[in-house]
């Protein structure tokens, strides 16, 4: 179990618990993974989060225990190695939350991948499986992952295929896409609602949101606070600094193979015309040279071609004909 403080809050002294001055309008985004983790770090946010991912109210959701992410490291220095919050309920079901500003190949079979992982992780060896309890793995999207229709939150489960009756509650899949939201806010969804305020840009617009629930409210006072820690910052802006960075060298690298490919397939396509050209040349005067009654003998001791090619020559004369 870790403590309900992000770990570069828990390290933090006095000294550095300080407000930065270089710009008093400032405020982190959701959409940066640290900041979403340190959101979901405060108890009371986490509970509103996960009573609106699990359609129930937030009363009824007692406790929500933070458990160790030992998938990967903590921040900086992972370049776009995703934070996720991996929670387990009062009942012993395990919410898995990540938030993802770039869409990647194989992006499915990841997410099937931890979803699973998390689920098989319950048993010890010898334990029955009674133990196992229900996984969920909620991925906030960045960007467009079903671009055929205009729903941004679903719930995916394994159904079956013929009735689509639920085969099972225990794994499931929740998918936020913040790229298709609305413009205006015309749904009473909870949900929504959140997906509304993590993908907000300005304080009007978190400010806006934070009136629609006492819980959104929380996010938005602790998103104030982490805004104002000059820690906190500090890693926030080297996350951000690691992303660009991360997007200007596969930017980079694409550009240079588009252009290396392109070169080669010009150089390629240029040898491969010549090839053509020349065999279209020595074809034509092939022709002529048996139109004016020459022997195949005599094509081919003075003009170099084969037999194979003055025996093409006569034929295609010959369909002509």
């Amino acid at each position: 179990m870790q403590k309900d403080k992000p770990p570069f809050l828990q390290q933090l002294t006095g000294k550095e618990k300080t407000v930065a001055k270089k710009d008093d309008n400032f405020i982190m985004l959701p959409t940066v993974d640290v900041c979403f983790k340190g959101l979901m770090y405060n108890p009371k946010v986490r509970k509103g989060f996960i009573a609106a991912l699990l359609k129930a109210d937030p009363a009824s959701v007692r406790e929500t225990i933070l458990l160790p992410t030992a998938l990967r490291q903590e921040y900086p220095d992972e370049k776009l190695g995703i934070l996720d919050v991996r929670t387990m309920m009062e009942d012993g079901a395990q919410i898995n939350m990540e938030m993802q500003v770039e869409s990647f190949k194989h992006w499915d079979a990841r997410s099937l991948f931890y979803l699973s992982k998390m689920y098989t992780e319950q048993l010890n060896k010898g334990d029955s499986y009674e133990k196992l309890k229900k996984c969920i793995h909620v991925s906030i999207l960045d960007f467009v992952r079903f671009a055929e229709d205009d729903t941004c939150y679903r719930t995916i489960s394994l159904c079956d295929e013929q009735t689509g009756k639920r085969y099972t509650d225990l794994l499931e899949l929740q998918i936020l896409e913040l790229k298709k939201l609305p413009k205006e806010l015309q749904s009473d969804n909870e949900v929504i609602r959140w997906m509304r305020f993590l993908a907000g840009k300005t304080r009007k617009e978190f400010e806006e949101m934070a009136g629609t629930s006492e819980y959104i409210e929380e996010a938005y006072r602790e998103l104030e606070r982490m805004s104002a820690d000059e820690r906190a910052r500090l890693e926030y802006e080297a996350r951000q600094k690691a992303i660009r960075d991360h997007d200007a060298i596969m930017k980079s690298a694409w550009e240079n193979g588009l252009e290396s490919g392109m070169k080669q397939g010009l150089e390629q396509g240029l040898e491969q015309g010549m090839e053509q050209g020349l065999e279209l040349g020595r074809q034509s005067i092939i022709q002529k040279m048996l139109d004016n009654g020459a022997s195949p003998e005599e094509i081919m001791g003075l003009t170099g071609a084969t037999q194979g090619e003055v025996e093409k020559a006569q034929n295609e004369a010959a369909r002509e004909l």
